[in-house]
């Protein structure tokens, strides 16, 4: 008996075994794009390294702009030029516009909540809506131009005072210019949803909550072996989901009070102007479902998405745009006769301004070229088997679109690893998703409903920045010495903060 049930296991195993070599013959006669050969279970995850965009950057010109990697039981496709980005986003849009989504973000079903991150389909269409046709119209920006220019002129002001009171210590009066960015980027987003200040010196609930946010952001952005192998979720084996849930009910309770807060307000009619949030709360269900209304659940998702989204990636932008500015002090030089020469020594610059800019206008889209925030978008999911570029790409493979390679493409740009601005003079090159060797906010369906509201924040600071201050590098510091290396997170960072020396000029 004991020989019959052995001899039936060996045939179990062996038909499963044939089954799937037979399994994995059929899908090698399809045919896949190129790439590296990987190892076995965990594919391709150890070529990527620490940062990813790079590696697969310097893998397109072995294996071409169109690559395919295992990671782990993950089918990945990434496409690394403007022809085979311009086949996607024109052709194949719909295939692929559904999310791929990390684990960490399951937690209070924030992946379902978020513009970023659901899926496409009736909620996403609603949000999708409210984000471009109330919060990011023209009229709606040029509502809440004072709002900009109050945030911003409240980061001048503290690189002024912390500048000053550092010379009065002996020191030499350098800053962390990102830290000053970022508050300014948070709190113009805490305006325009909450109609307040988040971060200030009597705010608690405020630093309470950009501290659970940052946590949240580390994360996020952390790796996570679940993501690889997705059978491996329920154990949480690096504890990410577990920390996650913890930190992102955290923000969920700040944001449930802030929101509360402002139910409060509206009753007691102490605040006219209407925000997103008040905006957000006509769609509120109140616990129905409909296709036009928002659960209580996702609206503090929608507030969470909007400071986590809006904060990093700005910020880090005009960061970066100031360190090529700082490196290459011919094009500071040009953007400061610019600014001199249209707006003058006796004013601020005001957002009225930027359409006469033009050189800053170039430096920013340059900026965006070598420095896109977030180097592979987010990133997106096969909803069906699609024949793309004569490649064939099952359903539920994830798809990257490395937009750092595309910006470096010698097939596209002329001495493409060099900060040139004037490249931009005179071009009709934009990047609002109809140029596609230039998608740092992606493009079609799902190109970033903030696009409009981080292009007026990234012009009107970078441009006050240079205005006002004249700067110099500090700690012995040159152009030629400038770390110019990235820090992976939500957005692509600097690893050495960029720390300056301000010198008001006007």
């Amino acid at each position: 008996m004991e020989c019959v049930s052995g001899l039936l296991v060996l045939l179990a195993v062996a038909s499963f075994i044939l089954l799937l070599i037979k399994k994995q013959s059929k899908k090698g006669t399809q045919h896949r794009p190129p790439g590296p050969p990987g190892w076995p279970v965990i594919g391709n995850l150890l070529d990527l390294g620490t940062m990813p965009h790079q590696t697969l950057y310097r893998l397109q010109f072995e294996y071409g702009p169109v690559l395919w990697l295992k990671l782990g039981s993950v089918s990945t496709m990434v496409v690394q030029s403007a022809k085979a980005a311009a086949e996607l986003f024109k052709n194949h849009d719909v295939d692929f516009c559904d999310r791929k989504y990390p684990d960490s973000l399951t937690a209070h079903n924030y992946c379902q909540g978020a513009v970023a991150f659901s899926n496409y389909g009736v909620y996403w269409r609603l949000l999708r809506r409210l984000y471009s046709m109330e919060l990011h119209v023209s009229k709606r920006l040029n509502e809440t131009t004072h709002t900009r220019r109050k945030c911003i002129d409240n980061m001048i002001k503290f690189i002024e005072e912390d500048a000053e009171a550092s010379r009065a210590r002996g020191e030499s009066g350098e800053v962390n210019l990102g830290h000053y960015l970022f508050l300014m980027a948070f709190n113009v987003v805490g305006n325009l949803v909450l109609s307040k200040d988040i971060l200030d010196s009597k705010s608690k609930e405020g630093h309470e909550f950009y501290e659970a946010l940052s946590k949240v952001s580390e994360w996020a952005s952390k790796p996570n072996v679940a993501d690889y192998f997705p059978f491996l979720k329920w154990l949480d084996p690096v504890g990410i989901k577990r920390n996650m849930v913890r930190d992102m009910g955290r923000t969920m309770k700040i944001v449930a009070q802030l929101v509360a807060e402002r139910v409060e307000e509206k009753k007691l009619a102490k605040e006219r102007e209407n925000n997103f949030l008040d905006l957000l709360l006509e769609y509120e269900g109140d616990g129905k479902e409909g296709p036009d209304k928002i659960s209580q659940q996702n609206l503090k998702v929608i507030v969470l998405e909007m400071f986590s989204a809006g904060s990093e990636t700005v910020s880090s932008s005009i960061e970066w745009g100031m360190t090529e500015l700082l490196r290459n002090p011919d094009s500071m030089r040009k953007a400061k006769e610019e600014l001199n020469s249209i707006v003058g020594a006796s004013r601020k610059v005001e957002e009225s301004d930027i359409e006469d800019l033009q050189y800053l206008q170039a430096v920013v889209k340059e900026t965006l070229r070598l420095h896109p925030p977030a180097p592979l978008l987010l990133p997106r999911n096969a909803r069906q088997n699609t024949n793309y570029m004569g490649y064939f790409v099952p359903k539920d493979t994830q798809i990257l679109v490395n937009v750092w390679a595309i910006g470096r493409d010698p097939n596209t740009w002329e001495d493409p690893l060099s900060f040139k601005p004037e490249r931009f003079l005179g071009s009709q090159i934009d990047y609002k998703g109809q140029n596609y060797e230039l998608i740092p906010f992606g493009a079609g369906r799902r190109i970033c409903p903030g696009m409009s509201l981080a292009e007026r924040e990234v012009h009107i600071a970078l441009a006050s920045l240079i205005h006002y201050f004249d700067w110099e590098l500090g700690s012995g510091t040159t152009p030629e010495t400038m770390d110019m290396n990235e820090s992976m997170g939500v957005a692509v960072r600097k690893l050495v903060p960029l720390k300056v020396q301000p010198k008001k000029r006007i």
